[in-house]
């Protein structure tokens, strides 16, 4: 599939999924299969960092891996959504606790006398206490199901959030190399107004220039000086935007960004011929999506079960022993029940309205379900669409910069001669700094249209889909 022709296989994939999503909150079972199984993909990177880490150093720049390692460490929206993985990790817990029977220790001793004509009695007691809610219409499954779908897409959120950080890594630095490309072009445009003014300025009081020729040089230099300072400040504010992500300090940086200073980083990738169409499978927010409705499904049929009828069962198993001044009795001690059974009669419509909220936020579920799935399908193609245009205009916007810089040449040299306008070589001028000002932002525009690619895809992509990782936060890591 090329990048012309991604777009009907795609289209495939939002008709299939969507339609996958659709339906009324029904039994759990049922609502789970709204989500369908195909979306249990293997995660970006498979799971780890330290593939997140390997597939950003096909670039050919060290710094950019170095920085994506780092900032994988310290950024603070990882540790928000560790967080949101050990609570749900905690929900689930608590959720599948309770389609078990509980058991509890109990030990009692008391000393007393009952009635005026019975001696004082010591009593000793202990027992295990039972205790078991028969979950007769999945009311307890039900949360049960839920919460092992939230705590799923928790997951997912932990490698959406390495992925959007990876990402916003990348584009913060690609913005840094462009904008020290710029400044080389600048700065040496600067160089040269400065130049000409100077020569200007020597040729004005010898009487061979008028004196407006020489004011027009010295704003053009002025013009400049300023321009070179106005991107120079942008590119102290990408530096420090990087120390921000990545923790850095920040002469190290610079130091290390010293060495490949206007260099754009360029992937080996960056000419994308296919595109797996079933690679959006890994998308995490796509995963999350599909989660929410298969929990809110569940909880549909948890509200429904509510306004059954609860059956609870008891029973407990110990020792006991008496002491009198007369005799002592000791033995075993058991008890089944008693057996409950509890109907709700009248709540004043509670029941009711959290079943209707209930098929409400079901309903969220699958619109918001769909349109991910569509709205993943557009970043795709616009990534792509992309890719393709930067493509189809990097050679003619190169011969641009070479014609203008040609122009200007030959503009310059006539005015050296003395056969030129110094209003027509500041114009080849201007013009000739445009054109390579546009080339390093087309060439901007188009890693930074393959990193898009690389976030709309969910982490990227790899010829063979990898096998599911265990690498994902466990409750002990810190």
């Amino acid at each position: 599939m090329t990048r012309r022709r991604s777009l009907p296989p795609l289209l495939l994939v939002v008709v299939a999924l969507a339609g996958c999503a659709g339906g009324p909150p029904v039994d759990v079972r049922d609502a789970a299969t709204a989500a369908p199984a195909q979306w249990h993909a293997p995660l970006p990177h498979d799971g780890r960092i330290e593939d997140l880490n390997r597939w950003w150093q096909q670039f050919d720049d060290p710094l950019l891996s170095d920085l994506q390692t780092a900032a994988q460490a310290v950024n603070p929206t990882l540790a928000s959504a560790r967080s949101r993985i050990e609570q749900s990790r905690a929900t689930r817990v608590a959720a599948g606790a309770s389609l078990l029977p509980t058991l509890d220790a109990n030990a009692n001793a008391s000393r007393g006398r009952q009635q005026p004509d019975l001696p004082v009695t010591n009593a000793y007691s202990a027992a295990l206490q039972a205790g078991w809610e028969i979950d007769l219409f999945g009311r307890n499954q039900a949360a049960w199901d839920a919460a092992r779908a939230r705590y799923a897409g928790a997951q997912a959120g932990w490698h959406e959030a390495r992925v959007a950080v990876a990402a916003e890594v990348a584009s913060t630095y690609l913005s840094l190399r462009s904008c020290e490309a710029q400044l080389v072009k600048v700065q040496a445009d600067t160089t040269s107004r400065n130049e000409t003014s100077r020569l200007t300025d020597l040729a004005t009081k010898a009487g061979f220039q008028a004196p407006a020729a020489a004011s027009l040089a010295r704003a053009t230099a002025a013009q400049g000086n300023a321009l070179a300072v106005q991107v120079k400040a942008q590119c102290d504010s990408n530096v420090k935007a990087l120390v921000a992500l990545t923790g850095f300090e920040e002469p190290a940086l610079r130091s290390r960004l010293a060495d490949r200073a206007g260099s754009l980083p360029v992937p080996a990738l960056i000419g994308v011929g296919t595109v797996p169409a079933d690679v959006l499978n890994q998308r995490p927010d796509i995963f999350i999506a599909a989660r929410d409705v298969e929990a809110a499904g569940a909880e549909v049929s948890q509200a429904k079960a509510a306004r059954l009828p609860r059956v609870t069962l008891g029973g407990s198993y110990g020792r006991m022993r008496i002491e009198t001044s007369s005799y002592e009795l000791e033995g075993p001690s058991w008890s089944v029940g008693p057996l409950t059974v509890s109907l709700p009669l009248f709540d004043g419509g509670a029941r009711a309205a959290n079943v209707d909220a209930a098929r409400a936020r079901y309903d969220e579920s699958t619109v918001v379900y769909r349109a991910k799935v569509r709205g993943a399908v557009r970043e795709v193609e616009q990534a792509l669409l992309d890719l393709d245009s930067t493509e189809a205009r990097r050679d003619s916007a190169r011969a641009a910069a070479d014609g203008f810089d040609a122009s200007y040449r030959a503009v310059e040299a006539k005015y050296r001669g003395g056969l030129g306008s110094l209003f027509e070589l500041e114009d080849a001028r201007r013009s000739a700094l445009q054109a390579q000002i546009n080339l390093v932002d087309l060439e901007r525009d188009r890693v930074a249209a393959w990193i898009s690619l690389y976030r709309a895809l969910g982490g990227g992509w790899t010829p063979a889909a990898p096998a599911p990782s265990s690498d994902a936060p466990q409750p002990t890591t810190p």
